[in-house]
């Protein structure tokens, strides 16, 4: 069963919200006439004193999930593709009934949890900002002199005089954002609803969540967004299957939800089962409610076990590039795409900061002269960052390279890119009997990731140590 603390009068409780053991099954019928006869024939079934029969499976969205978040805490939840985290915030808000366990949450909530949530499609944007400031318990007069500061957040002119079933998925998501953090929440919780807003939007809505919290506002939010969760967040929750797996510092939840995220089968089974006993080791704290910093430690030691991840590289065997476009050979074959740490070991997450070495081996198949060779790092959208043309500018390393011979090519770089996903390139120039040019290429042929960093002030694409100060006159 659920319930909810009121918004007044609980003042002196230091838990905004707190989950016990909650659970939410759903009956899935294979069949729309499976329904029917679940209605009918296991009561039959039982009147003749045979046992009854299921026409169902059960499917459990949760199963046991138990926390505690503090007041003026930013918590995030990250995780696959059903895993249950958007169920987990609708029960948190009341908008869902869990099968079993209980909330309790101290404090006015405002909730953004999906596109349009709450609206009413045939009321003006107006209508609908003082529909939701009813359901979240805010007085009309309250709203009235709010309305202004709403409407100029969301930004979308005479549309907020429009029935919203005319809106685009942007204004929608602009009021609806407007709408849950003009109110004061004591509490805000947030699906990934913000992913749907343009670049501007998204700064303002990051901007106003960090002001919510520095005045000591709780937040819960549901992010894939890696480094949003370790920018925004003091503690993270990774959710899979319907569980919490893992529960713990940002950077160490993200950095075991990128090990997970891409893997299926076996394989996903294998490292989920590592990571369940990573929280298991933290639960045998005395504190049990979250990480304390014993089990904290506990948790940096298995990581470093397992995978060698969090402030060191690591490599993700999951990190495939799957736009890999591979030239022709006219002579020659690059092979053995790698990157390599200071230690000597293959990596693909990256500490951003470091230096590496791109390595990559060509063998040779035809004699060919004025060899170069080169590296891009793109972006996943396919835009080039950065790279090198070793001998392509009129010079050559080596003016000829013979059949059968072979070449390790090593670059070093520094990754000062910004945490995401990005892609190397490989090619090799030169001439041979069949004319100059590329003689074999890889446009992506290597994916790698820059892992998530706390309190990064850069932004766009690569860290140019700019940095910014300001003289405040009276």
């Amino acid at each position: 069963m659920s319930s909810s603390g009121s918004e007044a009068g609980n003042g002196g409780s230091d838990v905004a919200i707190r989950v016990r053991d909650v659970s939410k099954h759903y009956v899935m019928f294979e069949r729309p006439e499976d329904r029917f006869k679940q209605m009918t024939v296991p009561r039959l079934q039982r009147l003749v004193g045979r046992p009854p029969r299921r026409y169902f499976r059960d499917f459990a969205a949760l199963s046991g999930v138990s926390f505690e978040i503090g007041r003026g805490e930013t918590v995030g939840i990250i995780g696959r593709n059903g895993s249950g985290k958007s169920t987990l915030l609708q029960i948190v808000c009341g908008t869902l009934q869990p099968t079993s366990g209980s909330v309790e949450v101290n404090g006015r909530i405002a909730a953004l949890l999906e596109l349009g949530a709450g609206f009413n499609p045939e009321f003006t944007g107006r209508e609908n900002v003082f529909l939701n400031a009813t359901i979240l318990g805010v007085p009309r007069k309250e709203m009235e002199w709010r309305f202004d500061d709403i409407a100029r957040f969301a930004d979308i002119g005479p549309f907020i005089d429009q029935p919203v079933k005319t809106y685009s998925s942007g204004m929608y998501v602009r009021l609806a954002f407007a709408t849950a953090i003009n109110v004061d929440p004591d509490i805000l919780v947030v699906d990934e609803a913000l992913s749907v807003g343009d670049e501007a939007f998204q700064r303002k809505c990051f901007a106003r969540i960090e002001d919510i919290k520095d005045k000591g506002g709780t937040i819960l939010f549901v992010s894939h967004g890696a480094q949003t969760i370790v920018q925004l967040c003091t503690r993270a929750m990774l959710i899979d299957g319907g569980e919490k797996i893992l529960e713990g510092r940002p950077k160490r939840v993200v950095s075991q939800y990128q090990r997970l995220v891409n893997l299926t089968g076996e394989e996903a089974r294998s490292v989920r089962k590592q990571i369940v006993e990573m929280d298991e080791a933290a639960m045998r704290s005395p504190d049990g409610s979250h990480l304390s910093r014993v089990a904290d430690q506990q948790v940096s030691q298995l990581q470093h076990e397992v995978v060698q991840s969090g402030d060191e590289s690591w490599f993700d065997p999951s990190l495939i590039s799957h736009s890999r476009v591979e030239y022709e050979s006219q002579g020659a074959e690059i092979s053995q795409l790698r990157i390599i740490d200071s230690t000597g070991k293959e990596v693909n997450v990256l500490v951003h900061g470091r230096r590496y070495t791109y390595k990559y081996d060509v063998n040779f198949t035809d004699d060919i002269y004025n060899f170069g060779f080169g590296m891009m790092i793109n972006t996943k959208s396919g835009m080039g960052i950065s790279g090198i043309g070793k001998g392509t500018s009129g010079r050559p390393a080596v003016k000829k390279v013979s059949k059968g011979s072979k070449v390790k090519v090593s670059i070093d770089f520094v990754a000062d890119l910004l945490p995401d996903v990005y892609f190397f390139n490989a090619g090799i120039t030169g001439t041979t009997s069949g004319g100059g040019g590329f003689v074999h290429r890889i446009i992506d042929g290597l994916a790698f990731r820059i892992a998530p960093v706390a309190d990064l002030e850069a932004t766009g694409l690569v860290d140019l140590g700019v940095a910014g100060s300001y003289e405040l006159i009276d």
